[in-house]
């Protein structure tokens, strides 16, 4: 037995754990429904609608309108303003909205949010926190309203492409449909925690106020926040017809800072709650395990589909002249492919599908070499800036 063979082997055991994993919680998504019975709006809680905004004055006047037209009443919506311009400023004191203004030597997410959170005592049952660009549907709230009314305290909501007019809009939008299908659909099928996204979330307003004032995340703020909730025993549950429409990156440079910081904070808060993951493992809390462990020790899909495909053709390559298991890695690429196929929403098969796919190969070696650059990533904030408003779908 030489290295070579034993390398494979490693190789094959990750790649069959990620296989596995796909398939698995694919399957589940399948199978995802939300159980609201006949529950009815019995209560009408309420909520507060938190919108930092750092340097979004292109985007924000528009989205603060539109988080205005909620087939609700009981909320109210607080855009935090860092570092935005005058003119902005006065326009949205034209709305009836509340404006928070904040300014920090390093800007990040929760530095705002607990800045804001500082200024209301508890007065709000529920918080709901967007991007500066998100634009909620008109019963997202209401749909919130109904599924706390069933005692989840933490809920992450569907975010939808707002924008697929460019094949790298389009690849995003694809990537976070099919993370909704498996992290987040998967996940609360089997019982597990949903992944959050840092974005149309809402949270019981103490129990936000009290985890986020414990952080200070500079990347990942969702992420960390995830584990800290599911370490105390509060999982995160998917609610697919809460709907907010979220801008996807059309800049190849965009794409690459944005999954730079996601990566990064991936691999961060794997090392951070490692410990805390196993420790889990062995009590039976699955849902901490997934959340800390089996979610984050994968690579990016995108990077593992590549390197799949790579590793099968070479074992095919290899095995005319060397024995190799080259039917484990065909029957492992069939697998997680097909476990991806599943998760793509039926609107997104068609002719667009096939463009993105042929850019594939070179937006993984974009993703592959990032690997390389992920440095001191999390230490500091990579700002994602959107210049969207539109909700529309078509290419």
């Amino acid at each position: 037995m030489d290295v070579f063979f034993w390398s494979e082997i490693i190789l094959l055991t990750y790649f069959a754990y990620v296989a596995t994993y796909s398939a698995v919680f694919s399957l589940a998504g399948r199978m995802y429904v939300v159980k609201t019975g006949n529950l009815s709006s019995a209560k009408n809680y309420k909520f507060a609608v938190f919108i930092p905004a750092y340097k979004e004055d292109g985007v924000i006047i528009d989205v603060a309108k539109q988080s205005l037209n909620q087939n609700y009443t009981n909320y109210e919506v607080i855009v935090i303003a860092d570092s935005l311009q005058k003119r902005t400023l006065d326009r949205l004191r034209e709305l009836p909205i509340k404006i928070i203004e904040v300014s920090f030597e390093k800007s990040t997410k929760v530095k705002a949010l607990n800045a804001a959170l500082a200024q209301y005592d508890n007065q709000y049952d529920y918080a709901v926190i967007l991007d500066a660009d998100n634009i909620m549907e008109p019963n997202f709230i209401s749909t919130l309203n109904k599924i706390h009314q069933l005692g989840y305290q933490s809920i992450q909501g569907r975010r939808a492409a707002k924008n697929i007019d460019t094949t790298m809009a389009f690849l995003d939008g694809l990537s976070e449909e099919i993370n909704n299908h498996i992290m987040c659909k998967g996940s609360t099928a089997l019982g597990l925690s949903s992944s959050l996204k840092g974005s149309g979330m809402s949270f019981n307003y103490k129990l936000l106020k009290q985890n986020l004032g414990e952080m200070d995340s500079i990347g990942g703020f969702d992420r960390e926040l995830e584990l800290r909730l599911a370490n105390k025993g509060y999982k995160s549950i998917y609610v697919d017809n809460a709907i907010i429409y979220d801008e996807k990156v059309s800049n190849t440079k965009v794409f690459e800072n944005q999954r730079k910081r996601w990566i990064s904070s991936q691999f961060y808060y794997l090392s951070e709650y490692f410990q805390v993951g196993m420790f889990a493992f062995f009590k039976g809390q699955l849902a901490l395990f997934n959340s800390t462990i089996l979610r984050n020790i994968q690579l990016p899909r995108l990077l593992n589909l590549g390197l799949l495909v790579i590793f099968t053709l070479c074992s095919g390559l290899f095995s005319f002249w060397h024995s190799t298991l080259y039917i484990y890695w065909l029957a492992i690429a069939i697998i997680t492919f097909g476990a991806t196929l599943l998760a793509i929403p039926n609107e997104y098969y068609g002719k667009q599908l096939l463009q993105a796919i042929i850019s594939l190969p070179k937006v993984f070696l974009k993703m592959f070499f990032l690997l390389f650059k992920l440095k001191g990533a999390n230490k500091k904030f990579i700002h994602t800036p959107h210049t969207s408003n539109s909700t529309s779908k078509d290419s």
